[in-house]
Order: C-alpha cells, then structure tokens, then sequence
C-alpha cells in the first residue's frame, strides 16, 4: 500500500487526492497542511491571503470562487473511510494558521466511517511553517514522522 506525505501546499495535495481517491492509500502525512481553502482566503487580514489570489484564486469572485471550492480539501470532506493521518502543525506557524488543520482533523474525525488512526500534532515550542528550530529538534520531528508512517505499513523494528 502507497504512503504519501507533502506539507503546506503540498498538505493541500495530499487532502486533494484522499478525498478522491481514499483507497489508494495506507497512510497519510500531511504537514502545516493549507487545508481550508476557503475561509483562509476570504480572511484578507491574514499575511499570505492578498498575495496568493494569482495562486489559489480571489473567492471574492464567483468563478474563481466555485473553483477553488472544487479542489478545498476541508470542503470536500465525506462521510467515509480515509486512510492513517498525522497531520503535524505549530503553534507559531505564520503561513498555515494552526486553526486550519485542527479544524480539519476535527471535521474528519467526525466525518470518517473507519477505525484507521487520525492523529493531530501540534508543535508548542518554537517552531514555524518550516518546523522546529532547535539543533536536533528538526530530526527528532522527522524521526517521529517517518516511525508513525512505517508503522502504519507493518514495518516496527
């Protein structure tokens, strides 16, 4: 069984193709993930929101708002089964508010008909959209992720 990870943007890619394509997959890393298109988007007091509309698109307009509403993993979201996730977030990420993923790790709780794991984790100590600063601690996060990723695929020693 295929495992995938990507984070921020690519976060949204791996909330994407779960959505289309739940079976294809055992497990799930999804990291800082931009996971709400929408309500991020509409926020223009947020940092990033103005200056990504050439990107993701300006929901204040009808077509591009009906687009991106095709493609927002949040939005699309389903009663059913989803493969293992970790999604991973900080605190003090100031690209990816970390409201984001913990509303979309809750909605899925409450949506997913499976009894695969769903986990949340969220940095406190100093870490940004690129993880944890300190010396070791960047290895000791990817450590972790790479454990939980091959542990859902059997692989525990």
């Amino acid at each position: 069984r295929l495992v995938i990870e990507g984070g921020s943007a690519g976060g949204l890619l791996m909330g994407a193709v779960v959505n289309m394509r739940p079976d294809l997959f055992r497990a799930v890393h999804a990291a800082v993930p931009f996971v709400d298109v929408m309500n991020t988007m509409m926020d223009a007091s947020l940092p990033l929101t103005v200056g990504e509309y050439l990107e993701w698109g300006d929901p204040n307009q009808k077509a591009a708002y009906d687009y991106m509403k095709t493609y927002s993993p949040y939005d699309n979201l389903e009663k059913r089964a989803y493969p293992a996730m970790l999604i991973t977030t900080s605190l003090n990420d100031s690209q990816v508010m970390y409201w984001e993923p913990a509303k979309y790790v809750a909605r899925l709780r409450k949506l997913k008909t499976d009894n695969n794991p769903l986990l949340l984790k969220v940095k406190m100590e100093p870490a940004g959209h690129g993880g944890a600063s300190g010396r070791y601690d960047r290895l000791k996060d990817t450590a972790f992720e790479y454990a939980w990723l091959l542990s859902q695929v059997g692989i525990n020693q």
